[in-house]
């Protein structure tokens, strides 16, 4: 029989592993056996405690942990939960405040990667192995530094629409420097094109001159319009960034020129971006060192393509956007609204043009994309336009013909709700059979010009004919096309073209090159309200990283071995980040010979220098080579027993 003092005792010597099973609340334990796998688990030599949980990551869970560290009965941790970039900073943060380093632990993703997409044995045996081969490597693992690198209180903010300004606003009131590039001549962005804000009804423009004149008053931040990023170098902390500066004539609209106080503004509504006279007379180029970078790159509106819904072909059926202009600098007093001279007498609106297009069903643009998602905003502007022409002009009569109807937002269902009291008629219609618009075929002056038929889902399929004066395309949003800067800054974008975040709940507005963020309608169709919002979380994101004058970063960086190293210099050319990895020249021995040297700060951890070594001279700490062989043993192990 075996002594357990022994048992326990050759566990001390070769490292004493806790693991920790969560149930996730059934996620994980409806489909894995978790009492089997932790009694599998314990048995392991390494391994000194195996313990579950309803919920790790919850207080309770996180305790057992600290617990189990202040005693002593362990010094290596495994977590056995949902995936890693969910809760990793949870686990590490618990290690540290028990007196450990964080950098100890290892994770396995037993519910993305098993109970997700397994089921019965075969989940709780992957479970079981994913489980063991984390032990392996966790002991093997060694206390780690983070990396601490010096950082420039300093926010650079390219956009200068409604989320750069915010966020502008916003760090300099947070005693941080900043430096504001726009494209364009002006301040406002997008915004700039709206009349009023549904469903509050402040006026677009009072919006853009508050804020724009706050910007532009504050000693802290520094605007350069006519701007753009040309080049890029650096890192968190200490990013230098290259910009071309232009002329411009200040198109387009006329422009009363008021002193910098008050901002210049547009006379007239139909563009209300606030013109900053600063464009220089020739072209320049200057260098901006800085500490984060917001990027709020903003949105175009859709174009339709050539004949989508006559759009092209009849002078008569023109864009949201457009209506929204016209409506703005034809101010009628009539019963009827009119557009370019002529009377409206019935209107229809089109829901989802350029918005949840679906494959085989809408055709792709040039560069071979669909716009699948949906625009989230597009539907409260059209019941707001709707409200305001069935107020305004009550002998117009609005139809609109949706797929459905989403006004999420608050106050937005209300925008719904009056729609139907003013009489707007509504006809549904299903993704593939959409209204079709066509020319009306009467010699008659006093017809209506275009028809739009319709199957109306609404009355169980009955076709419905709209005769109409004006048809409105109600496009949806794209990402503005920032490609120099995703090529330049290497930065993710998700299949919608959108810049895409590291996780939408817990890391919203970081991207994966720390210190770059995100602001607005670059990252995902938004209104005002959640554009400014998202805009404030970056520049908190931005203050909290530049507030202690240092970053730390995760040590997970490629390490060389100069003993070994023999200069071949492959890892260089496999690196993938320029300037991580370089052969510099030092003296051994009396001569003079040249060795691969990390820059710790922008090294990605990627492994691919590793891979390419002849001489097993790089390792990625955290990730070690002898760490990868432990667990590929282990998997032999299991094969071999199971």
């Amino acid at each position: 029989m075996t002594d357990p003092t022994q048992n326990q005792k050759a566990k001390s010597d070769k490292g004493k592993v806790g693991v920790y099973i969560c149930h996730c609340g059934g996620n994980i334990s409806d489909h894995v056996d978790v009492e089997a796998v932790r009694a599998r688990i314990e048995k392991l030599p390494e391994v000194a405690v195996a313990r579950t949980n309803m919920f790790m990551c919850s207080d309770p869970g996180q305790e057992m942990i600290l617990e189990d560290l202040k005693k002593g009965t362990i010094d290596r941790i495994v977590v056995a939960s949902c995936a890693p970039s969910l809760h990793e900073s949870t686990f590490r943060s618990a290690i540290s405040r028990a007196g450990g380093n964080p950098y100890i632990y290892d994770h396995a993703n037993i519910r993305e990667q098993v109970s997700w997409v397994h089921h019965g044995e075969k989940a709780t045996e992957k479970a079981t192995r994913l489980i063991s081969m984390a032990s392996a490597k966790a002991q093997q693992l060694t206390p780690l530094e983070p990396i601490r690198v010096e950082a420039r209180k300093h926010a650079t903010v390219i956009g200068g629409g409604i989320a750069g300004l915010r966020a502008a606003k916003d760090l300099a009131d947070r005693g941080i420097e900043v430096v504001l590039l726009e494209k364009s001549p002006f301040l406002g962005g997008q915004l700039a094109n709206l009349d009023r804000i549904a469903p509050t009804g402040d006026k677009a423009a009072d919006l853009v001159r508050d804020l724009a004149g706050q910007v532009l008053n504050d000693n802290a931040i520094t605007v350069h319009t006519c701007s753009a990023v040309d080049t890029f170098d650096g890192y968190v902390g200490n990013f230098k960034l290259g910009v071309k500066k232009w002329p411009s004539d200040g198109k387009p609209g006329k422009f009363k020129q008021i002193d910098t106080a008050t901002a210049a503004v547009g006379e007239f509504f139909p563009f209300a971006g606030v013109y900053t006279g600063d464009p220089p007379s020739e072209s320049e180029e200057f260098t901006i060192e800085t500490g984060v970078i917001i990027l709020a790159t903003g949105f175009k509106s859709y174009t339709p393509y050539n004949g989508e819904y006559g759009f092209g072909q009849y002078e008569q059926v023109i864009t949201l956007p457009d209506l929204i202009f016209n409506m703005a600098e034809n101010k009628a007093s009539g019963k009827l609204l009119e557009m370019d001279g002529r009377k409206i007498r019935s209107i229809a609106m089109i829901h989802c043009v350029g918005s949840r297009q679906i494959p085989g069903i809408h055709p792709e643009t040039e560069g071979g994309y669909l716009n699948e998602y949906c625009s989230r905003t597009c539907c409260s502007a059209t019941l707001n336009a709707s409200n305001m022409i069935r107020k305004t002009y009550p002998g117009t009569r609005v139809f609109e013909f949706y797929r459905d109807i989403r006004t999420y937002g608050r106050g937005q269902e209300d925008l719904y709700e009056e729609a139907a009291r003013n009489q707007v008629v509504f006809l549904r219609f299903e993704a593939d059979d959409p209204p079709e618009v066509i020319q009306n075929g009467s010699a008659s002056q006093d017809d209506f010009p275009l028809l739009v038929k319709v199957k109306d889902t609404l009355t169980f399929g009955e076709e419905v004919t709209a005769p109409v004066d004006l048809v409105v395309l109600v496009t949806g949003i794209e990402p503005n096309n920032v490609a120099d800067i995703v090529e330049m800054m290497k930065l993710p974008v998700g299949t919608d073209r959108f810049l895409l975040e590291v996780h939408p709940k817990l890391r919203p507005v970081e991207l994966p090159i720390s210190g770059i963020l995100l602001a607005g309608t670059c990252q995902a169709p938004m209104d005002v309200g959640e554009t400014c919002n998202a805009a404030g979380a970056a520049a908190v994101k931005a203050a909290a990283l530049l507030g202690r004058g240092y970053v730390e970063l995760d040590p997970f960086v490629a390490q060389v071995d100069v003993e070994r190293c023999k200069g071949s210099g492959a890892c260089v050319e496999a690196c993938l980040n320029d300037g991580a990895l370089k052969l510099v020249e030092m003296d051994m021995d009396g001569k003079t010979i040249k060795r691969a040297q990390v820059t710790p700060v922008l090294c990605l951890g990627c492994g691919a220098c590793v891979a390419v070594c002849p001489e097993n001279a790089i390792d990625i700490a955290g990730w070690t080579l002898k760490q990868y062989e432990d667990m590929v043993d282990r998997i032999v192990a299991e094969e071999a027993t199971g």
